[in-house]
């Protein structure tokens, strides 16, 4: 294999991605490589990637399939995250005492 040339094509592909970062598909390889899993890398990895036959460039729909995905992702943990907080409230002794009095309890 030709060094100059295999770094040339990446550079080639590489410019030929918009972004600075892309949503990629692999692709079933003979070393195991499981098909069909979205990731997003940078334009770099990707133009790697994709020169190496290990995945392609995902069409509009599959990247913004992943994006929503992440996203769906990214809020459930934040309310996962959010349910596991505690919160805890001071309260003195006189503040208890007229609780259970009924007055008002002072500012």
């Amino acid at each position: 294999m030709d060094v100059r040339l295999y770094y040339q094509k990446i550079r080639q592909t590489e410019n030929s991605i918009p972004d600075d970062y892309a949503v990629v598909v692999s692709l079933e390889t003979s070393d195991g490589g499981k098909s069909g899993v979205k990731t997003q890398v940078s334009r770099h990895i990707a133009a790697k990637l994709m020169i190496e036959s290990r995945a392609r460039l995902a069409n509009q729909a599959e990247a913004a399939g992943y994006h929503a995905d992440q996203e769906l992702m990214r809020r459930r943990a934040e309310e996962t995250e959010a349910g596991n907080r505690v919160q805890v409230t001071l309260l003195s002794e006189s503040d208890i005492k007229s609780l259970k009095t009924g007055k008002s309890v002072k500012q």
